[in-house]
């Protein structure tokens, strides 16, 4: 983090006369709290994606921003709000397959309070989560801990109460009779049942303009660092290739691609989803994979994506948390070996609201929840990973990551070792990555020292290790 202070104080004698009186400009201070988005600050980054209906029992950005300066502590350098726009009344969704105008009970459909991703105004924030002014604190309480703020945009859909489906409606994708459609699966034609909001049609260029603009509003006005784009692939890659650059006009800013299409990384995207990677993480802790099919991931990787190209890495988000179970549902006991690999391997961390405190529910999407505030394993755990990614050039994960070397074993099926090295600086990551114990071989080259996870682990003079299940150990240098 850097402040700068700039002062201007002068004095201006008129010229007309050398006799008249002097002026005292005014003292102009201008303060800048944290530099642009860069490369180097992505390397060691933690990112978070921050709930704010579902964070407190408020659902606020002030109750979010009391608890930003501890965010440091997790080694959080980038901070992901979920949608915080209006969210439209029209066809609000009630359940997953009933929306609000099908619950009767007028005091019923009170609690439901849709999805975040049906979009009133691009331009306004939801009134149940404070004011713009709130919202700046936020971003201002972000930039003095060192964390850039990027907003969830949703650029395929809006929801039906958009003012765009009266004033533009060609902006919408139309049925025969002319009538704006929710999204449809372009392999099937059918709806994908996100029948709360409205497909956008970009083969409309003005919409192109309209959108761009929409965007550019929240890095001028309020001082927004990037965006996370929503079914980004879903949207034309030749939009975001013109958007982009005209928003890295005002600033640089940091985008995230809710894809692994590495197409959108050419110009417009830093970093994309590891959507594949997270679910071999899920079939390998249920027993349904073994490591095999991770160094075969791992190979795949690095013959489809550009050698700058990189991912974020993630057990849990609010997608996965909400409709597929929680991560103790989902990993049971490879959890803590599992997120100690989201940090090990390249790429970026993602810690989801929650998942600090041990979070073992499954959060309500449609209706005010909230988690509780208990710090268990996970908070020391990401804590201890968290400075790790900051410090050790070993975890750099960006585009010029660290390398990533498998180290053989007796047992490769069912144990991953690889080691990380960059500027001199190595990490190795060890995990027996099955429900059974494991003894097996190993060579060792480097002195390095247990950093987290097995606490009796020590350098065998014969190689010969034993680890129980889903049992792990970071080795570092620091």
């Amino acid at each position: 983090m850097k402040k700068i202070s700039i002062l201007l104080l002068g004095l201006l004698t008129l010229a007309s006369c050398k006799n008249e009186p002097k002026e005292t400009v005014a003292v102009v201070e201008e303060e800048q709290t944290i530099e642009p988005v860069t490369n180097e600050a992505m390397e060691s980054a933690v990112i978070y994606e921050a709930n704010i209906r579902q964070y407190s029992p408020e659902g606020t950005f002030d109750a979010f921003t009391k608890d930003i300066p501890q965010l440091k502590d997790l080694g959080v350098k980038v901070i992901w709000l979920m949608p915080i726009y209006p969210i439209s009344e029209a066809r609000r969704k009630a359940t997953n397959d009933l929306s609000i105008e099908d619950i009767e009970d007028p005091e019923e459909r009170k609690k439901y309070l849709g999805s975040y991703y049906a979009i009133a105004d691009y331009t306004a924030v939801n009134p149940e989560f404070g004011t713009k002014e709130d919202l700046d604190e936020l971003v201002e309480t972000a930039h003095e801990n060192g964390m850039y703020v990027i907003l969830d945009w949703v650029a395929n859909h809006t929801g039906w109460d958009h003012p765009w489906l009266e004033e533009n409606p060609d902006f919408y994708t139309q049925n025969e009779q002319g009538e704006p459609v929710d999204p449809l699966n372009p392999d099937t034609g059918e709806s994908w049942g996100w029948t709360d909001v409205a497909d956008l049609n970009y083969d409309n260029k003005e919409l192109w303009e309209a959108m761009t603009s929409e965007m550019k509003y929240w890095i001028e006005e309020h001082d927004i660092d990037g965006f996370r784009a929503d079914v980004a692939g879903e949207v034309p890659t030749e939009f975001w290739d013109q958007a982009v650059p005209q928003l890295q006009e005002t600033k640089p800013v940091f985008m995230l691609a809710e894809s692994e299409d590495k197409d959108l990384f050419h110009n417009a995207f830093d970093m994309g989803y590891n959507w594949e990677g997270h679910h071999l993480k899920n079939q390998i802790a249920q027993g349904k994979a073994t490591v095999e099919a991770w160094d075969e991931y791992m190979k795949k990787i690095d013959t489809t994506y550009q050698e700058d190209d990189y991912l974020m890495n993630f057990v849990t988000n609010h997608d996965e948390n909400s409709w597929n179970g929680t991560v103790r549902e989902r990993m049971g006991d490879a959890a803590e070996a599992m997120v100690a690999l989201t940090y090990s391997i390249p790429g970026m961390p993602l810690i989801y609201s929650g998942q600090e405190y041990d979070m073992d529910k499954r959060l309500r999407f449609f209706e005010k929840d909230t988690i509780s505030k208990t710090k268990g394993v996970m908070w020391p755990l990401l804590e201890k990973l968290g400075q790790l990614k900051n410090q050790n050039k070993a975890l750099h994960g960006g585009k010029e990551a660290a390398a990533y070397n498998r180290l053989q074993t007796s047992l490769d099926k069912q144990i991953l070792a690889f080691e990380r090295s960059k500027g001199g600086e190595k990490l190795i990551y060890i995990a027996n990555l099955s429900e059974k114990p494991a003894d097996f071989t190993l060579k060792l080259e480097n002195e390095l020292q247990p950093y987290l996870g097995k606490k009796d682990f020590k350098k065998q003079k014969n190689d010969q290790y034993h680890f129980g299940p889903w049992e792990y150990v970071i080795l570092a240098d620091n």
